[in-house]
């Protein structure tokens, strides 16, 4: 690459979004600016449930899901809370999520989730071999475990899909579970074994030695509040930040759930809203999963990790702003305990840590990506939900392609910012 077509690049979020877009814009050729005020991996990325999932092509909205929200609103620590003060504003989001849910459409949209989330790993092990840090990932699948055939029933839908888009699991009967992990409850019946998916065992570890990578091979990284953009017509010219004007000939907005108001500076209003999520760790656990095991009962994983035991799930819908919720990290540990009844009935306080976090979710479960409307030098690259760990890689090659005046090598035609 001549240094005429070599384009300094601020990339807008430090988490596993915008790292990944940084790793792969350098390996283009280009200049990678990180501006986040924050270090790299503290949002979404920090408290995730680690998982990357290949397999995790199946929209979000679907015709059974609202069948199921009365019975999930009916319990405050169930899978999905609304903080009642927010809906009117939240109404407009969730007529389009519930208009997402329909046969087709979830069909466009998991055909488009492949093509982010199939070649996961193909794409991130590069960067992950190049940073060092391989004792990070793990690809040892992941289970799916329930207590009843009306639970495996009720589960049907989402594993149809996934079957004929080319997903392969085993299915496991009690006694073959207990042989596969004797660690987990004995209530539980039934169970599916995805062999080709795999977890980082360190989120936030495993975002910090990429970026690490990114400025050891010249890579900035600059904290600063992104306020807007320095414009020349429709050109860019540079970021306006918290710290003053940061020069850049291109810019990759990938601030998660902040990154809505940076595309209306841009003319894109993006339905974009946050599911907040929460974890709980249980550090010097008793026990702990064979691999990340989720209960299809309570909707919450548990995934083995460097530093201790990762309760993770559920869904909060309340804004950006409102106060987190305590309880609904606490009562993972009851969660934690049912599915793996070697923990101790009395854990120290200082074992426990919580946290809460922003998923940057649109109604139909697929991010955007691409140029935005308002300057070819501007693109998009946020809005990956449940499933930021798994599509950012790819998301960041992608990026990396258009970026360079190349075609993109899949249709983003399902992920354009206008579609809505």
């Amino acid at each position: 690459m001549t240094d005429r077509t070599k384009k300094r690049v601020a990339i807008v979020g430090a988490g596993i979004v915008g790292v990944a877009v940084a790793s792969y814009l350098q390996r283009a050729g280009h200049q990678a600016i990180l501006v986040d005020p924050n270090g790299p991996g503290q949002g979404a990325s920090f408290g995730n449930a680690g998982c990357l999932n290949p397999s995790s092509l199946v929209p979000i909205a679907g015709p059974d899901t609202f069948r199921r929200v009365p019975s999930y609103l009916r319990d405050p620590l169930g899978p999905l809370a609304i903080r009642w003060s927010y809906l009117p504003r939240l109404a407009p989001w969730l007529i389009r999520y519930g208009l997402a849910g329909t046969p087709g459409r979830i069909e466009q949209q998991a055909r488009a989730l492949k093509s982010l989330t199939w070649p996961a790993f193909d794409a991130l092990m590069p960067l992950v071999r190049d940073a060092g840090a391989d004792s990070l990932v793990r690809r040892t699948g992941i289970l799916i475990v329930y207590r009843s055939d009306k639970a495996w029933e009720a589960d049907a839908r989402p594993w149809n899909i996934r079957r004929r888009y080319g997903v392969e699991w085993q299915e496991l009967n009690a006694e073959e579970l207990r042989q596969f992990d004797p660690n987990l409850a004995r209530d539980l019946t039934r169970a599916k074994y995805v062999p080709n998916n795999g977890h980082t065992i360190d989120p936030a570890g495993l975002v910090v030695a990429l970026a690490n990578h990114v400025l050891k091979n010249g890579g900035e990284h600059v904290r600063a509040e992104v306020k807007g953009f320095a414009l020349d017509g429709n050109r860019l010219r540079g970021l306006q930040t918290s710290t003053g004007e940061i020069p850049a000939d291109a810019a990759v907005i990938a601030a998660g759930a902040h990154s809505k108001p940076l595309a209306a500076c841009l003319g894109d209003k993006v339905p974009l809203e946050t599911e907040r999520g929460y974890h709980l760790m249980i550090r010097n656990p008793e026990t702990m999963p064979r691999v990340p095991t989720t209960d299809a009962e309570f909707s919450v994983v548990a995934t083995p990790m460097q530093h201790g035991l990762r309760m993770a799930g559920t869904v909060e819908l309340a804004g950006l702003n409102a106060a987190p919720n305590w309880e609904r990290s606490r009562m993972m540990l009851g969660r934690a305990r049912k599915l793996l009844p070697g923990l101790a009935e009395d854990i120290a306080e200082d074992r426990l840590s919580m946290w809460m976090g922003h998923r940057p979710s649109l109604p139909d479960s697929l991010p955007v990506i691409g140029q935005s409307t308002g300057s070819p030098d501007v693109f998009y690259a946020f809005g990956h939900q449940h499933v930021g760990m798994t599509t950012a890689p790819y998301t960041g090659k992608v990026i990396a392609e258009i970026v360079s005046g190349r075609p993109a090598p899949i249709d983003l035609s399902p992920f354009r910012p206008d579609r809505f």
